[in-house]
């Protein structure tokens, strides 16, 4: 099968890492959002680096050394950018705007917090993942290590919400709820990590047209 042309293509950012992250990439990478969009470039996690909070998130939790690095691995393969230093700077502010300019960014597992430069740049908009509870939102679990409130609540099934970014961290709009995901007794956070990171991606490869529609419309 021939690849999609790039110029027919949305530019697209990925902000993410671990599982969750490395799942929307190999998507829209090699599933069929790869139709859509063309990754331009990937963010994600340095867990060695203090500004990504790595004792207050997953990083803090038993995890094996090719984790650290698979998103990162994953775009190299690709030929796609990738960037792991403090997001909030000139020198990543002038790569984004000049280099990558994107037409619209995805987060998955990302442990920095956008200001407006960053996720008011995309002209389709800038969107989250995160873990919640139906469609209260915001949610209770907002913060930076949700699976471990709903282990220690004893919650037996949970959602995903893809909401717009703003200033704060996994309080913009919410934009839509994935099916429910059952959280089985005795799993850990780790563990949640790994059995929703895939069904996050089909959730966000199912809604990406919707967030495209404007382009869709005019081809």
């Amino acid at each position: 099968m021939n690849e999609p042309d790039p110029a027919n293509r949305v530019r697209l950012a990925l902000f993410g890492s671990f599982y969750r992250g490395y799942y929307l990439l190999h998507e829209f990478l090699h599933g069929a959002s790869a139709q859509l969009v063309e990754v331009v470039g990937v963010v994600t996690d340095d867990p060695n680096q203090a500004f990504v909070s790595p004792g207050r998130r997953l990083w803090g939790y038993p995890h094996a050394e090719f984790e650290k690095s698979m998103v990162t691995e994953l775009a190299k393969r690709s030929g796609v950018a990738v960037y792991s230093g403090r997001i909030k700077t000139d020198e990543f502010r002038k790569i984004y705007r000049e280099q990558w300019h994107p037409d619209i960014a995805l987060s998955g597992t990302f442990g920095q917090l956008m200001d407006e430069s960053i996720y008011g740049f995309p002209r389709l908009g800038t969107f989250n993942t995160h873990p919640c509870i139906g469609r209260d939102w915001p949610s209770p679990y907002a913060g930076p290590n949700p699976f471990q409130m709903m282990i220690d609540e004893k919650v037996d099934c949970f959602n995903i919400a893809l909401h717009e970014v703003n200033s704060e961290f996994d309080a913009g709009t919410l934009v839509a709820v994935s099916d429910n995901i059952a959280l089985p007794p005795g799993v850990g956070v780790i563990d949640l990590h790994k059995i929703s990171g895939p069904l996050a991606a089909r959730f966000v490869a199912e809604q990406l047209p919707s967030l495209l529609r404007c382009e869709i419309a005019v081809r």
